[in-house]
């Protein structure tokens, strides 16, 4: 049974991250003829902890003006891969099946370096196709 220390007072499973997620960047799409034509590459896909919804989240969406935000807990994969603010998510759960969110924000746990804390955000009604 691996635990993994969390804020230095808590722990959490390893098996607490059952919910696969994978990343994305949106690059220019390769041996197409038209320059402006754009495709989603996979990035990065790891096994993630969501956590559910709180009020303070619905606040933030609402200060942001995005339509909802949700934050995942990820092992950190130090430098195979850093998520940023231009990496989309998508998370393979039904609840959250063809919902395009955009991560705004990542924060990595410095003292026990083994948990990365990820903000993402919809701000349109994009889907993936």
């Amino acid at each position: 049974m691996s635990l993994v220390k969390l804020d230095g007072k808590k722990r959490i499973r390893l098996s607490d991250l059952n919910t696969r997620v994978t990343f994305y960047e949106y690059r220019p799409k390769k041996d197409s003829p038209l320059p402006d034509e754009y495709e989603y590459q996979v990035l990065y896909e790891c096994w993630a902890r969501i956590d559910r919804v709180w009020l303070k989240d619905l606040e933030t969406a609402k200060q942001n003006k995005t339509i909802s935000d949700v934050t995942l807990l990820i092992r950190d994969p130090m430098e195979d891969f850093i998520p940023t603010n231009k990496h989309f998510v998508r998370i393979d759960t039904f609840d959250y099946r063809n919902i395009v969110y955009n991560v705004t924000s990542s924060q990595p746990d410095l003292q026990h370096r083994d948990l990365i804390t990820i903000v993402a955000s919809v701000e349109d009604d994009r889907t993936w196709e």
